[in-house]
């Protein structure tokens, strides 16, 4: 059987280290990197790993964006995102994952979660389809019309990550993977005209 890689986003050595050895006792999940935090480096590093399965501190937000740290992390990887609950937080901020980690519980607990969230994930993603997001075709209409990431990003006061999540998305969705596919595939769809090329 193959492991599901995880990353983990934790401060305390002492926790992750935790994990990791319950991981490799169970044998089902595989922490293949620890982060100690959120910062650019950190998210670059998140970005090039492509986890099945982030398992985060949320204390490793600041304040002001605990209450959009799943939507940070969208930012950075497709993927299922689990809150370990180390410090009390607010049920609200907790339900924006798929899934959270007490500190109390058991191997067996933890990893029937960690299932649940990845299970979670898939059926949000079948449920999504194959059909773009009202997001997806504004930025597929930009993508056509020849726009840069930076260009989109400024246009929707969104992040040039996002920018690129989206693309990626899009890219799964439609399976055409160059600008020129995607503008024919806009065409055809009537989401943009031949005139607005002119």
């Amino acid at each position: 059987m193959n492991k599901r890689s995880v990353l983990l986003i934790e401060p305390s050595a002492l926790l992750a280290r935790g994990l990791e050895s319950i991981f490799n006792s169970q044998g089902e999940f595989e922490v293949v990197m620890v982060l100690p935090d959120f910062s650019r480096g950190s998210q670059a590093r998140l970005r090039n790993l492509s986890p099945d399965l982030v398992i985060v501190d949320p204390i490793v937000f600041d304040y002001g964006s605990r209450a959009n740290g799943r939507a940070l992390l969208a930012e950075c990887c497709d993927c299922a995102v689990v809150a370990l609950r180390s410090t009390p937080l607010d049920e609200e901020g907790l339900r924006q994952y798929d899934e959270t980690l007490g500190l109390f519980d058991d191997p067996v607990t933890l990893i029937r979660k960690l299932r649940s969230a990845l299970e979670s994930r898939q059926e949000t993603a079948r449920a999504e389809g194959d059909e773009l997001s009202a997001r997806e075709k504004e930025i597929l209409v930009c993508v056509a019309k020849g726009m840069l990431n930076k260009e989109i990003a400024d246009r929707y006061h969104i992040s040039i990550y996002t920018v690129i999540t989206h693309r990626k998305n899009i890219t799964r969705k439609t399976g055409i993977k160059t600008v020129a596919g995607l503008t024919v595939y806009a065409l055809l769809n009537n989401l943009i005209d031949m005139n607005d090329f002119e």
